[in-house]
């Protein structure tokens, strides 16, 4: 294998292109792309053949792919004419009313939650970021920032909360400014492996990527006093390689996160609730009025929260109805592709 692909984290586990030509997607911009083979980087755009077989969003590239791309190596410029599979891929619903799926970041093997130790953190939306990443492939890791400007008790209090919903996820506190818990954060950034960065505005994505580099290659920005809310500073997503070889991408904060699936990894995130279903006197109990409801059982003693209870409902109703959207959109362009079918054969067939 080409020392300069695994330098990007290629692990040999495709085998179906050359290694002459391919590549690394290292940035996204709308429909600018940067690519890169180890060695050099290049300014890339689609081939024609690749625009007219791409059906949806998800079949582009998306910062961390793997291409099989045509070199212009006299203008430093690429063509890519296929996406290589992807073993781990997290995808959102996109922002707006559009039903589409968006990769935010591809051939991950860790995703970093990122939090801030603030009034601004979110133990369900973590549940969101905890369950997205399940469902893509690649481990959770949550970490949590501005150390430095925390208590120990308020330190302590917190981290308890996010056990609450993190089961089983490492959580690591830390300081991007004093550098506190930067050298156990290390010990999940080995070398040649991919790591995302995910999280809201303002949690402090940027000046960790700056810590982890060494270098101010991120602008920052403060987050505003009054509500410890975040301020946009990332405009796209980016992979850079660490001074110790690990490949990190950042990616820009997101307001919120809407789910694209997650049926798969439900249990898994909620492995608490699913356990106490499994202990339930029926097994189609409902969790409501039914006797010998081990769920209810919990909720009335506090083994369970009902916060903790309602966003497992909340999340389930909530792919359950983008379940229902995805299937209605793939029915109706179906439909549409045969209408457009029929509507050349009669066109081509009209005269004769």
């Amino acid at each position: 294998m080409n020392k300069a692909l695994e330098k990007l984290g290629w692990d040999d586990s495709i085998r179906d292109a050359e290694n002459d030509k391919l590549a690394r997607v290292i940035t996204v911009q709308k429909n600018s792309y940067r690519i890169s083979d180890g060695e050099v980087e290049y300014f890339a755009h689609l081939s024609g053949k690749f625009l007219n077989q791409a059906t949806t969003a998800l079949d582009f590239p998306a910062v961390g792919d793997w291409a099989e791309v045509q070199k212009l190596a006299d203008e430093q410029k690429a063509v890519i004419h296929r996406v290589l599979p992807r073993k781990s891929q997290f995808i959102r619903q996109a922002a707006g009313l559009k039903t589409e799926g968006q990769i935010v970041a591809a051939n991950m093997d860790l995703v970093f939650i990122v939090n801030s130790l603030n009034h601004d953190l979110n133990v369900r939306r973590m549940e969101r970021y905890i369950l997205a990443t399940y469902e893509s492939g690649a481990s959770p890791v949550v970490v949590l920032t501005k150390l430095d400007e925390s208590t120990p008790e308020d330190v302590m209090r917190i981290i308890a909360q996010v056990e609450e919903v993190a089961i089983g996820v490492p959580i690591v506190a830390i300081s991007s400014i004093t550098g506190e818990g930067m050298e156990e954060l290390l010990k999940y950034l080995p070398a040649q492996k991919t790591v995302a960065l995910l999280g809201s505005s303002g949690v402090g994505k940027s000046t960790l990527v700056n810590k982890l580099l060494g270098e101010e290659v991120q602008e920052t920005k403060d987050i505003r006093e009054a509500d410890s809310k975040g301020r946009h500073t990332t405009t796209h997503r980016e992979m850079f390689i660490m001074p110790n070889g690990a490949l990190l991408i950042d990616t820009p904060g997101m307001r919120e996160l809407q789910l694209w699936d997650g049926d798969s990894a439900i249990d898994t995130t909620f492995q608490d609730i699913e356990a106490l279903v499994l202990e339930c006197r029926f097994t189609d109990c409902q969790h409501d009025t039914e006797p010998g409801c081990r769920v209810q059982e919990a909720l009335a003693s506090g083994e369970l929260t009902v916060e903790r209870f309602q966003s497992y409902l909340k999340l389930q109703r909530e792919l359950a109805y983008e379940k229902r959207k995805q299937d209605q959109k793939a029915r109706l362009e179906e439909k549409n592709k045969w209408k457009q079918v029929s509507k050349e054969l009669k066109n081509k067939y009209k005269f004769r």
